[in-house]
């Protein structure tokens, strides 16, 4: 008979176990990058066309969104220029984040089921960048 010792492990099982957790691990790593990228591309659409009269004159981007992995929370970064105020833009932007979730809702009704809670940060990853590049060039 079979030692089933503690101290011993089947490569089998070790091997599969392995394959299992790179196989599902990396599709729900791919359908969050899908739903992610298709966020920022309906998001960056929303606040460039249907949201005029909020932003006004200054560009807004759609840098990066960051979803959950149970989808309900979506972090989404933007990129605001050609504004003197950025934190007032982007209060105003938070304000309406219930009126831009209802349009996101309406765009990829067919795609998602829930639509998820938005969560708007400013990105200075381009500040930041600018900052380094002026003290290297000191």
């Amino acid at each position: 008979m079979y030692n089933y010792s503690p101290k011993k492990s089947f490569p089998w099982f070790n091997v599969s176990m392995i394959f299992f957790y790179q196989y599902f691990c990396s599709m729900e790593n791919t359908r969050l990058d899908r739903v992610s990228k298709l966020l920022q591309k309906d998001l960056g659409e929303i606040l460039q066309y249907d949201l005029k009269h909020v932003t006004k004159n200054s560009m807004v981007t759609v840098t990066k969104v960051n979803v959950s992995p149970d989808l309900s929370v979506a972090k989404v970064y933007l990129s605001l220029f050609a504004t003197s105020d950025k934190k007032a833009l982007l209060t105003a932007i938070k304000r309406r984040s219930k009126e831009i979730r209802g349009k996101l809702g309406f765009r990829i009704k067919n795609q998602m089921r829930v639509v998820p809670d938005l969560q708007f940060y400013e990105d200075d990853s381009l500040d930041y960048i600018e900052n380094i590049d002026n003290l290297l060039k000191d």
